[in-house]
């Protein structure tokens, strides 16, 4: 494998309790930026807001990487966007661009109007440190229909057929690490322009879910650090983080209950 950064150390794990988890021990353990967690399984994968990632043993591309980028605050805003963009790449790759990979807001990766996967970034950030974060991805692989929750779906339900694991996790270690040296050169500048053209929902009516609070609104895209640009009574609000949902109720490919962003 040809990558620059992301890759450059691969550790595989037949069970873990995340990968996330797994890859920030490492980092504390001194491991190098890029280095890239694989599990087959996870006891308690996790999602966006302490949310629980499922999948059966076998199934599914479950990897985290060590990252150590050069900024801190909102300026981390575009790298989730930037990896969505990589792994909706990848997996064009290998299925084929006829299935396209639409991305909603803030992390997560479609196939038609069903949740094929989802992005995670956490970040440990110190006076006077560099910044470390861990990126997550989860990539609903071979999932058999019965076995995935409402509104999701897989790679070999999309296409009919098996896929081979190893050929997409290898054709993501390249385009995350395509995409971050980017992403690490511009600011996300050119990751932002290819995430607007993938983006799900621009112009409908959706709501902002934040700590219980519903934000009616129109999405119109995203800002240039990655926050949503929500229309509300004919002025633009900019939110920062939250849970985006379709219509007056909970779109049903976005949050199923324990695969969740």
């Amino acid at each position: 494998m040809n990558t620059r950064v992301v890759g450059r150390r691969l550790v595989r794990r037949e069970i873990v309790s995340s990968t996330m988890e797994e890859a920030a021990l490492l980092a504390d353990a001194g491991a190098p930026e890029g280095t890239v967690v694989v599990a087959e399984y996870q006891e308690a994968g996790i999602g966006r807001s302490g949310r629980s990632w499922q999948a059966p043993n076998g199934t599914s591309l479950l990897l985290s990487v060590v990252l150590h980028p050069p900024v801190q605050g909102e300026g981390l805003g575009t790298l989730p966007l930037a990896a969505g963009v990589a792994v909706a790449e990848a997996i064009e790759e290998v299925i084929g661009a006829t299935q396209p990979v639409r991305l909603k807001w803030p992390n997560d990766l479609w196939i038609g109007d069903r949740k094929v996967g989802g992005i995670l970034l956490r970040v440990r950030a110190m006076p006077g440190e560099v910044t470390r974060a861990i990126l997550g991805v989860g990539v609903n692989v071979n999932v058999h229909p019965e076995d995935l929750p409402p509104g999701a779906t897989s790679l070999a339900a999309v296409t009919g057929s098996a896929q081979d694991r190893d050929v997409l996790l290898h054709a993501a270690l390249d385009r995350l690490d395509a995409v971050y040296g980017a992403w690490l050169t511009d600011g996300g500048t050119l990751a932002l322009a290819a995430w607007r053209e993938r983006a799900a929902l621009i112009g409908e009516a959706v709501v902002i879910e934040v700590a219980n609070r519903r934000r009616p609104g129109v999405l119109r895209g995203i800002d240039d650090r990655g926050a949503l640009l929500l229309e509300v009574n004919g002025s633009v609000e900019r939110i920062v983080s939250g849970d985006l949902v379709r219509g007056p109720r909970r779109f049903p490919g976005g949050l199923p209950p324990h695969q969740e962003d």
